[in-house]
């Protein structure tokens, strides 16, 4: 069975989102560069709100996204992508498909199937809706060294606790550090 895993940037306080929608604090260099080609190596499908593949689709085809990374861009590009959205009604980014209901009963389908792990990138919502029905097996919470004091924390919502073992940390060289935590299944 494959692992859903969700791999988003948070600031030491807890927000994935500045405000306005800020994200200039993500710290990205070429040991973050590294991770992101290995989490992309190890995922198959990537799971995107309607917020994060609307920037995402903007970006990653760009010829400015190419040269600059054009390995990220390259694997970024060519994967599947499902976009979880009721708002919108097409989506043009290569190899993306859009899911307007039914979350629960799509994920455990493509849980199911072989395959390389399934990634959400980014997306706040889905995560925690995703969250709240016990469907994320990981988490990757890379966190900057940074405190913004607002914006959009990275849950929203929660009607209940998750337990969560920590099963690996990485600390990069510019004071990023990703905890690695998989949800502990109750009974």
């Amino acid at each position: 069975m494959r692992k859903l895993i969700v791999s988003n940037m948070v600031s030491l306080d807890g927000y994935f989102e500045g405000a306005n929608g800020d994200l200039s604090w993500h710290v990205v260099d070429d040991e973050f560069h590294q991770y992101a080609e290995e989490m992309l190596n190890a995922a198959d499908v990537i799971l995107l709100g309607r917020k994060t593949y609307q920037m995402m689709a903007s970006y990653w085809p760009s010829e400015a996204a190419i040269a600059t990374d054009p390995i990220i861009a390259r694997k970024m590009n060519s994967l599947p992508k499902i976009v979880f959205s009721r708002s919108l009604d097409k989506v043009c980014w290569n190899n993306t498909g859009i899911v307007k209901d039914d979350i629960v009963t799509t994920i455990k389908k493509l849980k199911e199937q072989t395959g390389k792990d399934i990634l959400i990138l980014g997306s706040g919502s889905i995560v925690s809706a995703f969250t709240q029905q016990g469907l994320i097996n990981e988490y990757a919470i890379i966190i900057n060294p940074v405190i913004l004091g607002a914006g959009k924390p990275q849950f929203t919502g929660l009607e209940d606790k998750k337990k969560l073992d920590l099963v690996n940390i990485k600390i990069l060289k510019s004071g990023v550090v990703i905890l690695y935590y998989q949800l502990i299944q109750q009974a």
